[in-house]
């Protein structure tokens, strides 16, 4: 899982140790995701199945891409599909996607970069692996998170933003023991690249087997672990988890995370994505690719894909029925 990996973690700026004052936000709950399948049949776990949407707010959807290990001609990804009403936010751990939109957009993403694409009005959207990897086969590996956008945002003009992994904010926790990686907002006052609509914080953090790191968490966010790969605890109270659980902490100041002593024999380390958010407390109508407030918002925007007005499919892609 190489993502964005350093030579020498001592050399990053550290995080503090947590201040006596500190309050650590209790688990609230810890889910196990399900699999299922997207696109054109690759394997996803579905991240907040089970988990109520007030919990998560501003986030609405998340999917941990893989992990899985094609073989030549396997590599799938998913057909040309429109958006509304939101962002989708989409990190790359191992492999590569190519991705293309209706507004002539598009690009390559590979381990440790991020493309981050607000669909707001609408957009039409593909996203494939690359033609030598699909003749070659290979590891995949990511995750797609959807962040709700603000009533006044959700008809905003669509746009990208192409974070390499060259441009996340590196921490090293106080002892070495945990890399943190910042995508977007802003970890112990340390900000990431990603640009947000709404006030939120993304990131993924390697910790050694045996160590622990201790997260200032803003007060006003939501904070939510998924665990990648690896197993450890959660909380000051030390509940165990494991890959593909979701844990929803309640209120308070900082997060901690600790791995277990041990790893299995694929992991080296206890690997999270770590994730909140300021709730925006807006009604949410969702069916499909849109997310909106209202239902007739909803079906407006079927009627709108419909009648071409999110877009049309590039000529040189277009496919004869």
């Amino acid at each position: 899982m190489p993502a964005v990996t350093v030579e020498n973690i001592l050399a990053l700026p550290r995080l503090d140790e947590s201040a006596a004052s500190a309050v650590d936000r209790p688990v609230k709950s810890i889910t196990t995701a399900p699999v299922g399948y997207e696109g054109e049949g690759f394997p996803v776990h579905r991240a907040f199945a089970g988990i109520d949407l007030s919990a998560l707010d501003p986030f609405i959807h998340m999917d941990q891409m893989g992990e899985v290990n094609y073989a030549p001609g396997e590599p799938k990804g998913t057909p040309w599909h429109p958006h509304r009403g939101f962002e989708t936010v989409t990190y790359m751990i191992d492999g590569i996607m190519e991705h293309q939109d209706s507004n002539g957009g598009g690009g390559v993403i590979s381990g440790g970069d991020t493309q981050w694409m607000t669909a707001g009005g609408g957009i039409l959207h593909i996203e494939t692996p690359p033609e030598h990897l699909v003749l070659s086969g290979g590891l995949f590996h990511g995750v797609q998170l959807w962040v709700n956008l603000p009533r006044d945002n959700k008809m905003a003009a669509p746009r990208y933003q192409d974070i390499t992994g060259s441009k996340v904010a590196l921490l090293s926790s106080h002892d070495g023991g945990a890399l943190v990686r910042v995508i977007a907002g802003e970890i112990a006052g340390h900000a990431g690249p990603g640009s947000t609509y709404t006030p939120i914080a993304l990131s993924h953090t390697t910790i050694a087997p045996g160590a622990s790191v201790t997260l200032p968490w803003n007060p006003d966010f939501n904070a939510i672990v998924y665990v990648l790969a690896g197993e450890g605890t959660v909380g000051a109270e030390r509940r165990p988890v494991r890959a593909g659980q979701t844990t929803v902490f309640g209120r308070g100041d900082s997060i901690t995370i600790a791995a277990s002593d041990r790893q299995d024999s694929r992991t080296e380390s206890l690997e999270v994505f770590i994730l909140g958010g300021k709730p925006i407390r807006e009604p949410i109508a969702m069916a499909g690719p849109f997310v909106m407030n209202t239902k007739s918002e909803v079906m407006q925007a079927f009627e709108d894909y419909q009648a071409g007005r999110l877009g049309s499919i590039p000529a040189a892609h277009e496919t004869l029925s």
